[in-house]
């Protein structure tokens, strides 16, 4: 069993910056494919941004793409998501999921098999 436990939200103002951190327990770390999602009021959730397990690929969202940046250090157990240019529909809770069974990063939620609690990103205008 493996538990995330998000942390680094708050409140920014429109364009500031935030980082995430989702720090996974367990000493198998460097075998899952991290990703981010975020689900806003009244919408789905929704993917954010992957890394697969060596961090040498990455993927975003296009409304995150060129903003946000997904990284990982495994000697630390810990994937980040730095967040740039914020804007006020970044607003949302952000969850960190794991999966240790997959290949590539995929963009589906229900393909992840571990999951934070959340964290709440508000950014305001």
């Amino acid at each position: 069993q493996v538990q995330l436990v998000e942390s680094g939200g708050g409140l920014v103002q429109t364009g500031g910056s935030l980082r995430l951190s989702c720090a996974p327990s367990g000493r198998t770390f460097g075998s899952y494919i991290m990703t981010w999602f975020r689900q806003a009021p009244g919408k789905e959730r929704e993917f954010v941004a992957g890394i697969n397990r060596s961090g040498r690929v990455t993927s975003y969202a296009d409304p995150v793409k060129g903003r946000f940046t997904i990284a990982r250090d495994n000697a630390k157990n810990t994937v980040y998501l730095q967040m740039n240019s914020l804007k006020s529909e970044d607003t949302a809770v952000y969850y960190c999921a794991a999966d240790g069974r997959m290949i590539t990063i995929t963009r589906s939620e229900n393909t992840y098999e571990y999951w934070g609690q959340g964290t709440q990103v508000t950014v305001s205008s």
